[in-house]
């Protein structure tokens, strides 16, 4: 008895879950419907291109679809229509380089495919019936294996990845076809056809309405990974040796997004050599420079995120030691954070950076200054782990960025003469700096003959914990 009134219980109990389960089903579907509107709202808002870019397809592939309603047009190339629909769908991109890119690939590799099939299946049908089989087995593994090959080559991988894809499937789908050698002929012939039509259509649509250039996002991108790191450096003097407190700034983050965008750089400048001549971006645009600016931006990210972990929503009274570093550690911060944006601003205006070295000049008068300093003070009131130690590690880190700025200023410079940018002619060939900058900390001086700053620090640190 006390079984079946579990039972019972049991049942009710999943019911009424059921039940409620069911009553809240529109409530659910109205939310995520909401959700989604509100998430493709943010993406049209972000990019308005996406939109454009979506009516795009959908009308390159309604009017490639038209091949199908025209009579005369369907009859000539039949059911191979669908290939011309099936070409749109995988070729057509966002940009006009990677749709040129995508393009390209497929039509070369469809006509280097379908000639080498039709080889293949012709060579074959001479061996006769027992022979043929072997035949077309061993050139679909020898072709196979050779192209498979061919797409671990970096080079390959970058530019013709896909055409090597489509070369494979589609030599084995010519060589292995059970038609005649004329009705191949036939076939091959309305496939090329209609893939071609499918490019052709993409290539236009995607360079004439509304176009979406890779060369023109890429050079913007670098521009602003470089910014971004000019207005960490104009905020971190500030907020790390003045009295802001509050450490919670849209500039703090920024330069986090320049860590990861290696992959993005490389999509962007292998898009970016597809496409022809458009704006101020001539034949043969300089995309590799673009890319070893991008490094060199990324090595200076890396030691900006070393010094935002030195950052603290904690105040406190300035040491001794901070009171006497404070002033050129700014000066560094600064004048590197207005080299890097007058780096930023040629690239994005297209014109050399005439000024850039002034500052970069002025950072390293700082650091000379902060070098005679460090000679003169002693450390004897000073805590070592909290005061000294930390700073150091500063100092230290706006020595090396001096470095990286001054080698993304002279790579910005390379690139202007390169790209011909605006006052490039009247520029000199880029100059190596005459006083260099060595390793981590090792910034010296032409009156300097000690060892580096860091040395230096752990000398003082040393004494004074000995006295």
């Amino acid at each position: 008895m006390d079984i079946d009134e579990s039972a019972v219980g049991k049942s009710g109990g999943f019911l009424r879950r059921g039940w409620w389960w069911l009553k809240a089903l529109p409530e659910r579907f109205i939310d995520n419907v909401v959700e989604f509107a509100h998430k493709a709202e943010k993406l049209g808002k972000d990019d308005p291109r996406r939109i454009i870019h979506s009516i795009k397809v959908g009308l390159t592939i309604s009017l490639v679809s038209l091949l199908y309603y025209f009579r005369p047009i369907y009859d000539g190339f039949g059911s191979s229509t669908m290939w011309a629909i099936i070409t749109v769908v995988v070729v057509f991109e966002y940009s006009v380089g990677a749709t040129l890119g995508k393009g390209f690939n497929r039509a070369l590799a469809t006509f280097l495919a379908g000639s080498l099939g039709l080889g293949a299946h012709h060579l074959a049908t001479l061996a006769g019936d027992k022979g043929q089989p072997a035949i077309l087995w061993f050139a679909i593994f020898l072709l196979a294996s050779v192209a498979s090959f061919a797409r671990f080559f970096p080079g390959v991988k970058a530019r013709y990845d896909y055409g090597v894809l489509i070369f494979i499937l589609t030599f084995c789908l010519v060589s292995i076809s059970g038609y005649q050698e004329a009705e191949i002929l036939e076939l091959a012939h309305k496939r090329v056809s209609t893939i071609l039509i499918g490019c052709l259509t993409c290539v236009i649509m995607s360079i004439f309405i509304f176009p979406v250039w890779a060369g023109h996002d890429f050079h913007k991108l670098i521009a602003c990974n470089i910014e971004k790191q000019a207005d960490f450096l104009q905020g971190f003097g500030e907020l790390y040796f003045g009295t802001k407190g509050d450490a919670d700034m849209p500039w703090l983050h920024g330069y986090k997004s320049v860590l990861n965008s290696k992959t993005a750089e490389e999509a962007m400048a292998n898009f970016a050599r597809w496409e022809p001549p458009h704006g101020k971006f001539r034949f043969g645009h300089p995309w590799k420079q673009y890319l070893k600016i991008g490094a060199m931006t990324r090595e200076c990210a890396y030691r900006l995120e070393a010094l935002s972990n030195g950052i603290t929503s904690e105040m406190k009274e300035p040491s001794e030691f901070m009171k006497i570093i404070t002033l050129s550690c700014m000066e560094i911060s600064v004048e590197s954070s207005k080299a890097l944006q007058e780096a930023s601003s040629a690239i994005k205006k297209m014109t050399y950076p005439f000024t850039i070295s002034t500052h970069i000049m002025n950072a390293k008068t700082a650091a000379d200054d902060l070098h005679t300093a460090l000679e003169t003070i002693t450390l004897e009131n000073s805590n070592i782990l909290e005061d000294v130690m930390p700073a150091a590690s500063v100092i230290s880190l706006l020595f090396e960025i001096i470095e990286c700025t001054e080698n993304i200023a002279e790579s910005v410079k390379e690139l202007a003469c390169l790209a011909k940018f605006k006052g490039a002619n009247l520029a000199k060939s880029p100059e190596k700096p005459t006083r260099k900058l060595l390793r981590r900390g090792n910034i010296r001086p032409h009156h300097v003959e000690n060892d580096s700053v860091h040395a230096l620090i752990t000398a003082y640190a040393t004494s004074a914990m000995v006295e």
